[in-house]
């Protein structure tokens, strides 16, 4: 419950309501209630607060109707769900019992002991028998490492078992015949969030170096151009020598003249 004091009914969410407890709950209800928009976020509030817990309407206000409630482990108060309801509830966390029960928004929110508790409830098969998704979220929050090994060597002297349990490992034990799959168990540690503002003015100062490159970048084309129109500029018709005009043709003048009378006549054959 790291964050308790500063959680309100408005900043819970599907992981965070993990953390608290049913007598926070119905403190958190009762002070929101006084809010304007209360009414209008109600149902929003509700559906957070059901994904961990379980909330039940005590339609008959009576003390051997409450003591039943609470023999099974409710916490009575008030919590005007509706405009219509008695506005007495009973409400009581979810219990993590099987691995099914495990998820996402709430393995941050149990120890390894806990855990290795809730394998040994539900095993049988061992760490393989569990399916993936389930494996996933186990190791979101957890190191999970295993070993199989015959009875006679898992607690050897300075091997892999006594390791782990003095690396601060919580460990589960699951006898296959003559042999032992130990399965450990260690909470992740905490990674801390990455300032958002620092990553902004990274952003930022990366997208104006670029900017500049392109700038830079968009002068060489105005430069290029530039130089070219120099050139033309600098054309002189003058400066055209005989050279300019040469064509393929080398042939005497007076053989052309000759070609194009042979031409005439063929003309006028036809």
């Amino acid at each position: 419950m790291k964050q308790q004091k500063a959680l309100t009914l408005k900043t819970l969410t599907k992981s965070n309501v993990w953390e608290v407890q049913e007598n926070d709950i119905l403190r958190m209800w009762e002070s929101a209630e006084k809010d304007a928009d209360f009414k209008d976020n109600r149902r929003h509030f509700l559906d957070i607060i059901r994904s961990a817990f379980e909330i039940e309407e005590i339609k008959i206000d009576k003390p051997e109707v409450i003591n039943k409630f609470e023999a099974r482990g409710f916490k009575v108060g008030s919590l005007h769900i509706s405009d219509n309801d008695s506005g007495k509830f009973g409400i009581k966390k979810r219990p993590i019992m099987r691995v099914t029960d495990l998820t996402y928004e709430n393995i941050h929110h149990i120890s390894a002991a806990k855990l290795i508790e809730v394998l040994d409830r539900n095993f049988g098969g061992g760490w393989d028998s569990l399916s993936q998704s389930i494996q996933d979220i186990i190791e979101s929050g957890f190191d999970i490492s295993t070993t199989t090994l015959p009875k006679d060597r898992l607690h050897k002297v300075g091997g892999m078992y006594e390791k782990k349990v003095n690396d601060g490992f919580e460990v589960l034990e699951i006898p296959k015949g003559a042999w032992v799959e130990a399965i450990f168990a260690k909470e992740k540690p905490e990674m801390e969030k990455p300032v958002v503002e620092d990553d902004d003015d990274n952003l930022s100062n990366k997208y104006d170096i670029d900017n500049d490159d392109e700038e830079e970048e968009e002068d060489l084309p105005d430069d290029k151009y530039e130089d070219e129109d120099e050139d033309d500029d600098t054309f002189d018709e003058d400066k055209l020598t005989e050279e300019s005009y040469r064509t393929t043709f080398e042939t005497d003048p007076e053989d052309l003249n000759l070609e194009a009378e042979d031409v005439t006549d063929d003309d006028d054959n036809y």
